[in-house]
């Protein structure tokens, strides 16, 4: 009855609560928020922003379809990412977003996702394995495969590149076979082959996009490569190929036909394709002899003759074709031919024939063929003397043994004479010879018969020839003289025809042609020269010119007389010839000689002699000096012939253009009648001594020449040398004198002892004016001669000024200055200066680069147009306001000094110098804090005076004191949970320090806190810089410190003391962290008294905080770790036992009734609770009876040793979310009712009494054997128990190994 009039109470002070409360709002923005689908789990994702005019506590939460992409965290509105987001799969969705201030209903709105594509996909090819064929005939550039990637990205990291990585097999040549294009097709980019290549290739490619953002970083994503196999197919292009270069055989002449003789083979050389190959002969040099089958083999086709193939080595020719069945590729015949050599051998098939020919003429042919033969011999003929006019040749055709023959004679007449040879091979000349002289007796018989016969020496066969010889008369007597030898005298050079004797003749007692005589000289010494008449034997002079006694003095010719039959006799002939003068005089040897001019000599002997007869007019000589330009100057002994010359030479005075060389002509002749005479040539060389000096032909040389003009021609000088030879007249120029090394002195021989000098500069070497105005030199002219003088001049070289010199910049000018930023500084800031060393330099500067850093990185163009760099150096300040120190701090000028009348040929302009302008910071940039993700969370029970509780970072663009930050804390303020604000000072403080340019402030605590404050510190700082001049500038950020009090603080039992749970603690920790996701902070860790009903042995104190600062309370607690199995497990094995105690489970209803009371008063408070507690005690104790029942019942049916399905979860009576019984497991829909939570001790108590759960598994069998039996007399025992103890065991009547009992439960009471 109480229970209606309690729920009166709660609506009435409820609608009071939320009497004019106005619902929270959402911020404008709320409607979308784009992110990027490579977010990471758990990572900041957005906050839900709401205001309350009532200040409120406001509490975020997000539904929908799509809120499992997120968590939210209640308190704060942050969201956190919960589920991988997948542009490819959603990049579009909505969810709900609701706010409630506890006091209207919540506020809902949808807010639209969109998911940003990041390159989070690689290209996936839509095959993995290909493969094709291809004609290795396939044209280059034809298409080969196309391929296909799809990258799911967008954009560029959608775009899909393709690359050929590897070909397989890897060689230089097929690297490059393939090239792939940008839409996946692959062409042919080199030429293939079936036979010289590869019959297979097999490619390697992989696909990547065109990169993108991942991760924030850009990244380039890759397929997984894949293989195209190609399989080149062989096309009939090539011609088949016999498989050897060459066939020979040999083969018998009287082989049958149809025999085989050599088999040839050919093969297609399209090893993928092998066509059949036939064959045939095209082409024979004995067409018919030969013929071959269709598998090549080649036989005799009919007779065969080797003694036909005579003149072609016994070999026939055979060209076999090979041609396969199918056309190749072009529709024409695929064929190869060779030529295969047969050689024929020989059989003994012919016997020796005569025939009547010469045997290098012979042709064998049948009209040749001839068994009579004629011959002449002379009577009396020597022996050996072979018959005249028988041309008989033997001939077999036959080869080697088979071909080789005896000779032999018979007949009446075979025994005076021979043949030869007596034996032969092949062919030979025959001869018939003369073997007994006396025999052949032209008055005995005239005519003689002989037989030739000539036998095969193997088969005996033979043939044979007559041969008959006619005998010829012969003279017997011989012409004679009276005189073997006769004197003849006659003048030398005697005309023609003068008759030397024609008294000298020869007699012959013959008759007829036998004795008519013939006269005639035998060749020999003398018989070109003279001649006699045939008939009447006159010797006359043939030849007067070749009749010189000088040449021969005397001639022995051979005088023969010849009968009409040709036999002769000779006498001697000895003819003396008369001297007349007919020869010139001769002078032995040429006559050249060299003597020095002055001291030389000239004595010459000179050598003549006349062939004419010694000791006599004809050949005594005489000398003479003819006349000439210089033959005063010698004399020639008329009788010696010793040249001498008259006096001292003097090259000198000899023409220039004889070069010293005298020429007499010295004449000598005989005595005799007429007089001969003959010149002779006397060259004297007068040899050149080095008698004089050179000159010049000036004393003094003045030149002027351009500076910086190397390889310049400066002048010439000339000198002359009256010498005439080269030797002495040769002049060498030399240069001394300050400076003479900078030009090059080069001679010319101008003419006959005349020399010049061409005075130059070297091409290496140019003069400087501004070094050296002039140079005076002295130039020597000296002969090669060590001992000769030499001659001198003087040369003065002037420089003349060239604009060559480059400007220079002044070092001094260069140096840094500073410029303050902001419109600090106008105007003129500094001066540089040029310089040129040239008199004619007109200068300007140039500007040419601009160099902008910061901290030394080059920031480009920025600080272009600051400044500017007028042409006479000033450099000015162009843009003022312009300049920032925050954007630049050094400006490095780029400057080069411009001769504008430089001499085009040398650089007009200087090395580039640098100014470097400092720019000077002002305090023009406040302070900035950095953006912080961090929440900060302070547990008041844990933080100690002095602990950092927070931090703030923050930075000031501006350098030295202008951007140093001190920290300060301006304010803190203590907001409650109910929205009240109160003020604190003197609690926090802060401390400033700095890495590089970072400055840090850390927040710490200056004395302890209350730890039953709920609410949140928000503490605002203060960052402010530190000028040396001027105001400072400051920043300020307020932090939110969440406390976590102690109604959160957490107590966890184990079975373990408290030293193991704290050698335990980071696997324990481990384990809580993984199941919670939060923070664990632990408090204490200690023993339970002994005296304490409790299973655990020790307990842990712990809070456990999200970043947010929110943190789980015991039932949270509860839920997380049953929901993680592994955890649970682990924490079980750890020893946790029980979550919480007696005192942490009281219920929060009596505390909420209490202050629902507080309101209404005391007397209605009391009532209430005295009511209420009335009703529950009542209402619990029958609860409890009707479950021991149910349990009874159930245990009954129920196998021992069952374990539940999931594991218990201590400090609950819950095996499952059903809320069964721990021991029974029993479902909360058989109890017909379902729990509620106690709400007094009493209760608690009773319910924790089911928490005493333990599993002995090592003394199941022992306790189960021990357990005694119940006596009738015992007391009975609790009930559940005895219903255990009373059932069956399983099937079979064996007990379960496992047993499980709970101490804690008693059902006593029922």
């Amino acid at each position: 009855m109480a229970w209606p009039w309690l729920s009166c109470l709660l609506l009435l002070t409820l609608m009071v609560s939320v009497e004019a409360n106005v619902a929270p709002t959402f911020s404008g923005n709320m409607t979308r928020v784009n992110l990027p689908e490579d977010l990471p789990v758990g990572s900041e994702a957005f906050w839900l922003v709401a205001q309350d005019q009532d200040q409120d506590s406001l509490t975020y939460g997000i539904s929908g379809q799509y809120a499992y992409f997120f968590t939210v965290t209640p308190a704060t509105g942050e969201v956190k990412l919960a589920s991988p987001l997948d542009y490819e799969t959603l990049y579009l969705f909505a969810v709900t977003i609701s706010v409630s201030d506890s006091h209207n209903n919540p506020v809902r709105k949808e807010m639209q996702v969109i998911v940003e594509d990041r390159n989070d996909n690689a290209p996936v090819f839509q095959n993995s394995g290909f493969s094709t064929s291809i004609n290795e005939t396939l044209p280059v550039g034809s298409l080969v495969f196309s391929v296909l990637a799809k990258d799911q990205d967008t954009g560029s990291a959608g775009a899909v590149v393709y690359s050929i990585e590897q070909v397989i097999p890897s060689n230089g040549e097929s690297q490059h076979l393939f090239r792939i294009f940008p839409n996946g097709s692959i062409v042919l980019n080199g030429s293939l082959s079936y036979n010289n290549k590869s019959a297979f290739y097999q490619l390697e490619l992989r696909a990547c996009d065109s990169g993108g953002l991942y991760n924030n970083v850009f990244t380039i994503q890759c397929s997984s490569p894949v293989f195209l196999s190609i399989s080149v197919v062989d096309q009939p292009d090539l011609d088949p190929q016999f498989i050897r270069e060459f066939y020979s055989a040999t083969v018998a002449e009287d082989t049958p036909q149809g025999t085989s003789v050599l088999k040839v083979e050919a093969v297609d050389s399209d090893k993928g394709i092998n066509d059949p190959v036939i064959y045939s002969i095209s082409n024979s040099t004995r067409p018919g002899w030969f013929a071959i089958k269709s598998d090549g083999v080649i036989m005799v086709n009919g007779s065969l003759d080797r003694e036909q193939l005579l003149e072609e080595d016994e070999e026939v020719k055979v060209q076999v074709m090979a041609t396969e069945t199918k056309p190749n590729i072009y529709g024409q015949e695929a064929k190869v031919s060779i030529w295969v050599t047969l050689t024929v051998t020989d059989v003994n098939d012919h016997q020796p024939e005569f025939y009547n020919c010469s045997l290098l003429a012979c042709t064998f042919t049948p009209q040749e063929a001839q068994v009579n033969f004629t011959g002449y011999v002379n009577e009396h003929a020597s022996t050996r003397i072979p018959i005249d006019n028988l041309t008989m040749v033997v001939y077999d055709p036959d080869k080697g043994n088979n071909g080789t023959f005896l000779l032999s004679l018979g007949g009446p007449d075979a025994e005076a004479f021979s043949v030869s040879p007596e034996r032969a091979a092949g062919s030979s000349d025959v001869q018939v010879l003369v073997r007994a002289p006396a025999m052949v007796d032209y008055e005995r018989k005239t005519v003689m018969l002989v037989q030739v016969m000539a036998i095969d020496s193997v088969s005996g066969n033979s043939s044979v020839a007559l041969v008959t010889i006619h005998l010829r008369d012969i003279n017997d007597h011989r012409p004679t003289f009276p005189h073997s030898l006769y004197n003849i005298r006659v003048w030398e050079h005697s005309a023609n025809g003068t008759v030397v004797t024609n008294s000298i003749h020869a007699f012959d007692p013959d008759t007829g042609e036998g004795g008519r005589i013939t006269y005639s000289l035998l060749p020999g010494n003398g018989a070109e020269i003279f001649k006699v008449d045939p008939d009447s034997g006159m010797v006359t002079v043939r030849n007067s010119v070749l009749l010189d006694r000088e040449k021969q003095a005397e001639y022995y010719l051979t005088l023969q007389a010849t009968d009409g039959e040709n036999l002769s006799a000779s006498t001697t002939l000895h003819i003396i010839l008369l001297d007349i003068n007919d020869n010139w005089p001769v002078v032995s040897g040429s006559y050249n000689i060299f003597v020095q001019e002055e001291d030389g000599d000239v004595l010459i002997s000179l050598q003549a002699q006349d062939n004419d007869q010694p000791n006599t007019n004809n050949s005594r000589l005489h000398f003479s000096l003819l006349p000439g330009p210089y033959s005063h100057n010698f004399s020639v002994g008329p009788d010696t012939g010793i040249l001498r010359n008259l006096g001292p030479l003097d090259r000198e005075a000899i023409e220039p253009t004889l070069g010293g060389r005298i020429v007499l002509t010295v004449l000598v002749a005989d005595c005799g009648m007429p007089v001969l005479s003959t010149g002779v040539n006397v060259t004297i060389n007068v040899e050149d001594i080095n008698d004089n000096l050179p000159i010049f032909n000036q004393s003094i040389y003045s030149f002027s020449v351009k500076e910086r003009d190397p390889g310049k021609l400066v002048g010439v000088v000339k000198a002359w040398d009256a010498d005439q030879t080269e030797a002495n007249n040769r002049i060498s120029f030399s240069l001394t004198g300050s400076g003479a090394n900078n030009f090059l002195l080069q001679g010319l021989v101008l003419e006959s002892g005349g020399a010049g000098g061409f005075l130059r500069l070297p091409a290496d070497v140019s003069l400087d004016y501004e070094t050296q105005a002039s140079f005076y030199l002295t130039l020597s002219a000296e002969n090669p001669d060590p001992h000769g003088k030499e001659a001198s001049a003087q040369v003065l070289v002037a420089v003349e000024d060239v604009n060559d010199e480059p400007p220079t910049l002044d070092s001094a000018s260069l140096q840094g200055i500073r410029v303050a930023e902001n419109g600090s500084q106008h105007g003129l800031v500094a001066e540089l200066v040029p310089q040129d060393v040239d008199t004619m330099a007109q200068l300007e500067v140039q500007l040419v680069n601009t160099i902008c850093t910061k901290a030394g990185v080059n920031v480009g163009s920025l600080c272009y147009g600051w400044f500017s760099v007028l042409a006479n150096g000033s450099v000015v300040i162009n843009q003022s306001e312009a300049i920032d120190y925050e954007t630049c701090d050094l400006v490095t000028l780029v400057v080069r000094a411009n001769d504008l009348t430089t001499d085009p040929r040398f650089q007009a302009y200087s090395d580039n110098g640098s100014l470097a302008i400092t720019i000077e910071d002002t305090n023009d940039n406040a302070p900035y804090f950095l953006p912080d993700n961090k929440t900060f969370v302070i547990i008041p029970e844990l933080v100690v005076p002095n602990q950092q509780v927070a931090s703030v970072q923050a930075r000031d663009n501006d350098s030295g004191n202008n951007g140093a930050i001190l920290f300060s804390i301006l304010q803190v303020d203590f907001i409650a949970k109910d929205g009240a604000m109160i003020p604190f000072q003197g609690f926090f403080r802060v401390s400033t320090s700095s890495e590089a340019n970072l400055f840090i402030g850390n927040i710490e605590l200056v004395t302890n806190l209350d730890s039953t404050l709920q609410g949140t510190y928000q503490v605002t700082v203060q960052a402010q810089d530190r000028p040396s001049v001027g105001p400072a500038q400051e920043a300020k950020i307020t932090l939110n410190l969440f406390t976590v009090d102690q109604s959160y603080r957490v107590r966890l039992q184990f079975s373990m003391n408290k030293e193991e749970v704290g050698a335990n603690m980071e696997e324990i920790t481990a384990a809580l962290v993984q199941a919670t996701r939060t923070t664990v902070y632990v408090v204490s860790i200690q023993d339970i008294e002994s005296t304490v009903r409790a299973r655990g042995r020790s307990y842990l104190d712990a809070y456990f905080v999200f970043s947010n600062g929110s943190a789980l309370t015991l039932d949270e607690l509860s839920v997380m770790i049953r929901n993680d199995q592994d955890s649970l497990t682990q924490l079980l094995q750890l020893g946790l036992v029980v979550l919480g105690s007696q005192e942490s489970q009281e219920s929060d209803l009596p505390k909420l009734l209490t202050n629902v009371i507080i309101g209404l008063g005391v007397a209605l408070l009391l009532i209430i609770v005295i009511m209420t507690t009335a009703l529950m005690c009542t209402r619990k104790s029958y609860r409890r009876k009707l479950r021991a029942t149910k349990a009874a019942k159930e245990a009954r049916r129920t196998a021992p040793g069952v374990m539940p399905s999931v594991s218990a979860i201590p400090g609950t009576n819950m095996y499952t979310t059903e809320r069964a019984n721990p021991v029974l497991n029993l479902p909360t829909k058989d109890l017909s009712f379902e729990s509620q939570s106690s709400s007094s001790d009493l209760d608690h108590m009773s319910l924790n009494s089911l928490d005493d759960n333990s599993v002995d598994v090592e003394k199941n069998e022992e306790k189960i054997k021990k357990e005694p039996t119940h006596s009738p007399t015992e007391q009975d025992g609790e009930p559940l128990s005895v219903v255990l103890s009373g059932r069956k065991t399983g099937t079979g009547g064996q007990q379960e190994k496992l047993s499980f009992t709970n101490a804690g439960l008693d059902t006593t009471d029922l």
